[in-house]
């Protein structure tokens, strides 16, 4: 098994408050190294033949202004993009919206740091289920992004043999207590934050239905 502890780790998660469009929003980020420049990382991100190996096949005009569609999940329009450096994207999925920015950044000459923010609106769906619906979504990319970089060109994760293994569920639960405790840092209720990380828990996990993006 990939090293999970060592992912889990890696990763700087928080939580802050701020405005989209007039309205109050919660910006979910999550910021990691890896080892490659940013020009390879940037490609793993935005090239269409390497997204498939370590997220999910990606269509549509993958360009600025274009549509995009992931394959059974979100879709939206490139609202910015200057390579190698930033991208945003509107982030819509079940009849919301959301945003997502992802940033990357040299440390040194082979060792990139990636900075990926979800901005969320405060709905009913953020007030059910907090910060880890999305970044423990997150979570498990950028795990797939690790070894996608780290592995031989056609090798990826087995996602289902990840996610029924005990391995799995143990870095799926720990992020969603991560993501628990980004909450309370950023100042939201310690009870809400509490049962809205056991009901992501429980979604990523397999072990109930609650409906988590």
């Amino acid at each position: 098994m990939f090293n999970l502890e060592s992912c889990l780790g890696e990763v700087t998660r928080t939580v802050s408050e701020l405005e989209r469009e007039g309205k109050p929003a919660r910006n979910v980020t999550l910021e990691r190294s890896y080892d490659t420049t940013p020009d390879d990382l940037w490609d793993a991100m935005t090239n269409p033949e390497r997204l498939p190996r370590w997220f999910a096949p990606v269509s549509g005009e993958l360009k600025l202004g274009g549509r995009y569609q992931i394959q059974n999940n979100a879709g939206g329009v490139i609202t910015e993009c200057v390579p190698p450096h930033f991208f945003s994207v509107t982030w819509e999925f079940g009849g919301g919206m959301s945003w997502v920015e992802l940033r990357l950044a040299a440390e040194g000459e082979d060792r990139s740091r990636l900075t990926l923010s979800h901005i969320s609106p405060i709905d009913d769906h953020w007030r059910t289920y907090g910060p880890g619906a999305v970044g423990v979504g997150w979570d498990l990319s950028l795990v797939g992004l690790a070894f996608h970089l780290s592995a031989s060109d056609t090798d990826r994760i087995d996602e289902n043999a990840f996610s029924a293994s005990s391995e799995g569920k143990t870095f799926m639960a720990d992020c969603s207590e991560e993501w628990r405790r980004a909450a309370v840092a950023a100042g939201e209720n310690l009870s809400q934050a509490e049962e809205a990380a056991k009901r992501v828990t429980v979604f990523y996990t397999g072990s109930g239905s609650q409906e988590a993006e």
